[in-house]
């Protein structure tokens, strides 16, 4: 037992449980352990690397407890400057739902809980678990976001390439000034964070990147071709967002965001120097993209 597993362990009191490493390409941010307990019981337990993402974990999952179908918190660990915070939480029955086992019921059911999930308004744009710091507008922490990224990259991508990034932002920032917004969105709102069990929606899991933010954002996995490749499956989707809310006019936007989440994709991994190492798959598709974006929107 490694040193990590025996500290959550005894805080937890969890003696004798059995701890597992759940392991996938998108768990950079994470450390995410399944635990069956003395008698059989199985949690999740979710270790956050940033407090901010902590924060923001616990604070979504409490909003929506009686909403939406989210897991139910049962303990946690707050973080402080020499220990990562973590959640314990309800492991919800099934498995991780695959693009490829996703059909036109379920793709209605998942377009209504994020319309949902946006129907929440909120008084600024920015991290609900800061009030304070909340803005009536939208461009200011969507760049400071950006520039973080940029930042994070300086040192790392060509110049040339750091300059077209700037550039395109400049010529399309203005897009912002009429978004769908504020409101709760999710920002990871795809098949790999949704549990289903005999084709039945069980939960939306991974909240630590959800904020207040404008609906189109969560748009963005669906128009990359994160939910699938059949066009029946994004038209039940919208139907079934259009079945709560208007659906928001987000294809021009869309260009903008998909360039910022690569930005913060790949700063972030180089940030964190697994870039060449165990988020290397994940840096390369990234970086493909980003390389095929100004191909295709110059």
């Amino acid at each position: 037992m490694n040193s990590t597993i025996a500290f959550y362990q005894q805080r937890l009191n969890l003696k004798n449980a059995s701890f597992t490493l759940i392991e996938h390409e998108d768990a950079i941010v994470a450390t995410v352990y399944r635990i069956v307990q003395s008698d059989g019981t199985e949690v999740i337990l979710k270790i956050c690397q940033r407090s901010h993402d902590y924060l923001r974990e616990v604070f979504f999952l409490k909003h929506f407890a009686n909403q939406l179908p989210v897991p139910k918190i049962v303990q946690v660990i707050e973080p402080t400057t020499n220990i990562h915070g973590a959640v314990l939480m309800q492991c919800l029955p099934g498995t991780i739902l695959k693009k490829t086992d996703l059909n036109e019921t379920l793709a209605y059911e998942l377009g209504t809980l994020l319309a949902r999930i946006h129907l929440n308004r909120t008084s600024g744009y920015g991290d609900l678990t800061q009030p304070k710091s909340l803005t009536a507008d939208p461009r200011v922490p969507f760049t400071e976001k950006f520039e973080e990224g940029l930042d994070e990259c300086a040192d790392h991508l060509p110049k040339s390439l750091i300059d077209q990034c700037r550039e395109y932002y400049d010529a399309h920032c203005d897009l912002l000034n009429s978004v769908d917004g504020p409101c709760m969105i999710h920002r990871d709102f795809r098949p790999g964070n949704m549990i289903v069990n005999n084709g039945k929606l069980q939960g939306i899991i991974d909240w630590s990147s959800a904020r207040s933010s404008f609906a189109e954002d969560d748009f963005c996995p669906l128009e990359i071709g994160a939910w699938s490749s059949k066009p029946k499956i994004k038209t039940a989707f919208l139907s079934g967002y259009a079945s709560v809310r208007p659906v928001p006019h987000y294809q021009a936007l869309m260009p903008l965001l998909r360039l910022s989440r690569i930005i913060a994709a790949i700063g972030f991994m180089v940030k964190r120097g697994t870039w060449d190492g165990s988020s290397s798959h994940f840096y390369k598709s990234n970086r493909h993209l980003l390389d095929a974006f100004f191909k295709e929107n110059l």
